[in-house]
């Protein structure tokens, strides 16, 4: 019921589906040339000094993974700390048979940061990229900073329920031994969460990398503005191998990540 209503809410037609005059023939075109990604470019005529194009994929490659990687270093630098005091095993390590620590201080900072959270991860990074653009131009630090912020929102959210998820035992055994309550979270609390907390890192980055790239459609020298530069001039060989490039980048992250859980695994 609610999927109909949210048809014809949005005015949604099976007629919408079919292609317009020439819609065939262009996807027809696209999709071919899927199976002969340029080598070089297709203009006829290329600047003087114009970098090769193999350099440019590379290029424009480097700076998308560079501009997923500083985001990412920012997000987990704000996650960690926001993760941890967003938490319940942070305050109560040995879980609920011992007092929670804090005082009165507790419950206010707890909430206000699990808000705080919310504001975060509840705006899109496209959307941060626009009100930072007006703000600050178009700048690098401008897109790393629109990355950062909900991915470490989003980053703080997971990992604060992981270490809720992690079993209490262990930091309760070193409250019971006089442990004081941030050294059993930090022994016994977060070394239990640290793997699944390292696969679901990995993960966001891959998610930041992907992003990074549709910055490029905002102007941000990504792998997204050289995709769409080929893509206006009707050159569909060379906007599929900007996505085989990115494609790439994403598979060996996954086999990267995929080995380093195996590890953790083990």
């Amino acid at each position: 019921m609610g999927a109909l209503l949210a048809a014809v809410g949005l005015g949604l037609s099976p007629a919408g589906l079919v292609p317009r005059e020439g819609g065939l023939r262009v996807a027809g075109e696209f999709f071919s040339a899927a199976l002969r990604p340029a080598l070089d470019y297709e203009a006829d005529w290329i600047p003087e000094g114009t970098p090769s194009f193999g350099l440019t994929v590379a290029s424009a490659a480097l700076r998308t993974i560079g501009f997923a990687l500083a985001a990412m270093s920012l997000a987990v630098l704000a996650g960690l700390p926001l993760g941890w005091i967003a938490s319940d095993a942070f305050w109560r390590p040995g879980g609920l048979g011992l007092p929670p620590r804090g005082g009165l201080l507790r419950r206010p900072l707890q909430a206000s940061v699990r808000a705080f959270l919310a504001v975060l991860r509840s705006v899109h990074e496209l959307l941060w990229a626009v009100v930072l653009m007006a703000a600050m131009g178009l700048v690098p630090f401008t897109g790393v900073i629109a990355l950062a912020v909900p991915y470490a929102g989003t980053l703080a959210k997971v990992w604060s329920e992981l270490l809720d998820e992690s079993n209490p035992r262990a930091a309760r055994a070193l409250q019971g031994l006089g442990a004081p309550p941030t050294a059993a979270f930090l022994a016994g609390r977060f070394p239990q969460a640290l793997p699944d907390m390292l696969a679901y890192g990995f993960y966001r980055f891959e998610c930041c990398v992907r992003s990074s790239a549709v910055l490029g459609f905002f102007g941000y020298p990504t792998l997204g503005l050289y995709l769409t530069l080929s893509f206006d001039d009707l050159h569909y060989r060379e906007v599929w191998t900007y996505l085989y490039a990115l494609l790439t980048i994403v598979v060996l992250l996954e086999l990267w990540s995929a080995a380093l859980r195996r590890r953790l695994a083990a």
